[in-house]
């Protein structure tokens, strides 16, 4: 699949640096990669966490950046995005998103979406997150954390998800900030035992803590890419 769509179990997950770190880890592995973001709000102008990802990646802004290929829709209110554009007074268009999309498939071997927030996030006032995934069938990378809380927002993510039929390549387990680690040992048996329950490869690639995101080193995120859940 040439489009994989990260989301989070809720707005604080890491999605940003997980999307900068898998396409940091696909473009060395030989690809031609992109990184899209859904809808950006809280900023004007370029999306800042399409610059969060370039950073990472090492590299400066691209075309499909600056023109706004990589980002159709940013919003200055901090908030979900059918809040956010209906205080500009904008309608989002799923179909605009879709269409950069398909644009950014015919440049590259692989685009990295990322959403906003988590799969139940509101696009608009009629259309939430996963209703746009579902449609899309794009499979998902969930980013997920060991603290307090963070089984419950995973493993609705996860049944909601099957319930779409949506595929599921692997988690992204986050380790920043650090949780007690009984919990964080506890919570990726969890998750990788619902993986299996759910029907999904059991696929769990930890982010550890990265102190400087110009200067981060390589994870190895093939697990997730190859479908494969042995570590």
């Amino acid at each position: 699949m040439s489009v994989y769509f990260i989301s989070g179990i809720d707005t604080a997950a890491g999605k940003s640096v997980a999307v900068g770190m898998l396409a940091k880890y696909l473009i060395s592995s030989g690809k031609k990669v992109i990184t899209q973001k859904l809808v950006q709000t809280g900023c004007g102008g370029i999306s800042e966490d399409i610059q969060t990802h370039r950073s990472i990646m090492g590299l400066p802004l691209l075309p499909e950046d600056i023109s706004g290929l990589t980002c159709s829709y940013t919003f200055k209110f901090p908030a979900s995005p059918h809040l956010a554009a209906n205080l500009e007074k904008r309608t989002i268009e799923p179909e605009i998103i879709t269409a950069a999309t398909n644009r950014l498939t015919k440049i590259y071997d692989i685009v990295l979406i990322e959403g906003a927030g988590g799969l139940s996030v509101p696009l608009t006032a009629d259309i939430l997150t996963i209703d746009y995934l579902e449609q899309q069938k794009y499979p998902l990378i969930l980013v997920c954390s060991g603290r307090l809380g963070g089984i419950n927002h995973a493993l609705l993510s996860l049944e909601a998800a099957r319930h779409r039929n949506i595929p599921v390549a692997g988690i992204v387990y986050n380790l920043f900030p650090a949780a007690d680690p009984v919990i964080t040992a506890d919570t990726r048996q969890v998750l990788r035992r619902n993986l299996k329950r759910f029907g999904y490869p059991a696929s769990i690639v930890d982010l550890p803590e990265i102190p400087d995101l110009n200067n981060a080193g390589i994870i190895d995120f093939s697990t997730i890419f190859k479908g494969d859940g042995n570590e």
